[in-house]
């Protein structure tokens, strides 16, 4: 323990500060006389809805809307940047508003609300902004002493509960979530918030992440952090379906953080049919940096630290023992979701939404957006591609097989409690993220084995210094690799599967999860393209894309709905719902696409009495009108 913490401590002092003009000469502003990115139109990002709709509002429909599609897409995201005449300085930050589109009988209707978090009471009743964010600092309390900061650490309460990321069912009930140990229950008919519960109450994990697995027996698992007496740990949360769901979680397994004074940053994790997945990024969670933060009264992104020279780390765990069965590395990337994951022929095959580093995050700022047309580097910023990694089980020595140091967790486990890490997040700008130089002196992209290139990724072919080895993949129809090196661990090297940026994935769901599949659907990250409102089919066994867009139109996420007695995988629709840029911020709509076509089938327009701001993830509601 006493050697860890000392590393970590190291570690702390030799990260660097980054700073864009030493480190990267391109980071220039031009003069303004131009735009960058003529066909993307980012104040659809700085809207704040100004007037809740809270009675159903009747849309216009043009074309066809199945008359099989019944029930209710409801999606979760930022909905105000303001408080009183403050305003929050990044995207997560924003107050959490849910909409909902009620389809029925081929008709919809749309109404939206705020999440009634502690945060937004505290905010508005004060008319500022009292509670610390993601990227913002609350107004500092004269009443609160120093000694009042040090101990707000070990209340979760004092933390921010403002679950505005995404919307996941537990049981019968439908949860608000974000990087916080706090959900939030909505009535989805009203989207009136009906009760708030503290993860940590029932599990001891400090905080979790805004993506759970809501299996097909109503079982749901997450991922959070917990703190054992020899450091942070990664846990997974078991929820058994049925009654007293929360009351009844415990936790399932729990491996080691890498660094004990830096656990990683996590957003979402998977699970096969014998494994759960975690992949552990460099991007970390000071410890040190976060008492700092709380005794200076700074935002909370001031504690992430990003080491562009140390391995992402790919850990499998057992399902059924909760030990720690495989352990793999690959080059450096950043990554906020995981598309999919699935055995095959003793093989772990993951697909994920990789970037070279978190600058994405910083693109999320509130001033990085509202400067975003005079920056030439906000594209390359934002640039990411979707890649696919083969972990082969049967090569996975013993050096690379860690037991789990407690074993099998018996159920209603309960752990430690110790200070609250809720609404820590990545923040690039001051304070600065901590990191190593050499991000800036070689900028190159992990290594894979597709020939693509673009102008911001050097996609190159196998390192000379795999020649010697053997690749350890003997999976057919892909070009991902695996080497074990002298005996040590074994690296792995993705496959891309498209050339696009590919953002908030989602697959068909129920039947695929954990499963082989061939299509994924997602929205273009890629700001610059023709028309950065692109939808984007992707087919991973083929590598081909299909894709819908329209001038100046903003989709959501892209939801698959499976059509009635289907039998392929994308026998169904796609529903995404739509805004559009310029003077159309009082306009919304319902987009469905032919899930095999990518063709439009039908859409319901909506026009509102304000604005409607863009939304991150949602989850539909079969046969809930």
């Amino acid at each position: 323990m006493a050697d860890g913490v000392l590393k970590g401590f190291v570690r702390d002092i030799f990260a660097v500060k980054y700073d864009p003009k030493q480190h990267d000469p391109q980071a220039n502003v031009i003069d303004g006389s131009g735009r960058c990115y003529p066909n993307c139109d980012s104040t659809v990002w700085l809207r704040s809805c100004e007037k809740e709709i809270t009675e159903p509002l009747e849309g216009h429909v043009i074309g066809t809307i199945p008359v099989w599609l019944n029930g209710s897409l409801l999606r979760n995201g930022p909905g105000s940047w303001k408080v009183g005449d403050m305003t929050f300085q990044h995207l997560f930050d924003c107050s959490a508003l849910l909409h909902r589109f009620a389809i029925h009988n081929g008709s919809v209707t749309y109404q939206n609300r705020f999440v009634q978090t502690e945060t937004l009471k505290k905010n508005n009743a004060a008319q500022r902004i009292v509670v610390t964010e993601f990227g913002t600092a609350a107004v500092p309390d004269p009443c609160h002493s120093i000694f009042d900061r040090v101990s707000a650490m070990f209340r979760p309460e004092s933390a921010s509960d403002n679950s505005m990321i995404s919307i996941y069912p537990i049981g019968d009930e439908l949860y608000t979530f974000a990087e916080t140990p706090f959900v939030h229950r909505i009535n989805p008919r009203t989207l009136a918030t009906e009760a708030r519960i503290c993860v940590s109450d029932y599990t001891g994990v400090i905080h979790h992440t805004s993506h759970p697995h809501v299996l097909s027996n109503g079982t749901v698992y997450n991922l959070g952090l917990g703190s054992t007496k020899s450091g942070p740990v990664y846990q997974i949360i078991c929820f058994p379906h049925g009654e007293d769901m929360f009351e009844n979680a415990y936790v399932k397994a729990q491996i080691p953080c890498r660094w004990k004074l830096n656990p990683g940053y996590m957003h979402t994790f998977g699970l096969t049919e014998n494994y759960f997945v975690i992949v552990e990024q460099p991007l970390s969670v000071s410890l040190s940096e976060y008492i700092k933060t709380q005794v200076f009264n700074q935002n909370m992104s001031a504690c992430l630290k990003w080491f562009d020279d140390k391995p992402c780390y790919f850990y499998l765990v057992h399902r059924q023992t909760g030990e720690l069965a495989h352990k793999f590395q690959s080059n450096t990337f950043f990554y906020m979701h995981i598309i999919n994951q699935y055995e095959q022929d003793d093989h772990v095959v993951i697909d994920i939404c990789c970037y070279k580093n978190p600058e994405m995050i910083n693109s999320m700022y509130l001033e990085s957006i509202m400067n975003m047309q005079s920056n030439p580097n906000y594209a390359a910023e934002f640039r990411g591609r979707p890649l696919r990694f083969v972990l082969p089980l049967s090569n996975s020595s013993k050096q690379t097989t860690l037991q789990n140091e407690n074993g099998y967790l018996g159920r209603r486990q309960r752990l430690m409690k110790s200070m609250t890490l809720s609404a820590i997040s990545a923040r690039l700008q001051q304070p600065k993220l901590k990191r190593s130089q050499s991000d800036y002196e070689d900028v190159t992209f992990i290594e894979n084995n597709t020939n693509a290139t673009t102008d911001d990724f050097n996609f190159t072919a196998k390192n000379d210094k795999y020649k010697p080895f053997a690749n350890l993949v003997t999976l057919g129809n892909t070009k991902a690799e695996a080497y074990q090196l002298g005996g040590g661990p074994i690296f792995v090297h993705p496959e891309l599967l498209c050339d696009l940026g590919c953002e908030t994935p989602r697959i068909n769901y129920d039947r695929y999860l954990a499963k082989p599949y061939q299509y994924f659907y997602a929205i273009s990250s890629d700001v610059d393209a023709d028309n950065p409102g692109t939808l984007i089919k992707v087919d991973v066994i083929n590598k081909t894309c299909l894709t819908w867009c329209e001038e100046n139109c903003f989709p959501s996420e892209p939801i698959f709905v499976p059509s009635p007695n289907a039998i392929e995988e994308d026998d169904g629709v796609v529903l995404a719902s739509m805004i559009w840029g310029g003077l159309n911020e009082n306009k919304v709509g319902l987009l469905v696409l032919c899930a095999k076509t990518m063709n439009e089938l039908g859409r319901c327009m909506f026009h509102t009495n304000g604005p409607v701001p863009k939304c991150l993830h949602g989850w539909y509601a079969k046969d809930l009108l």
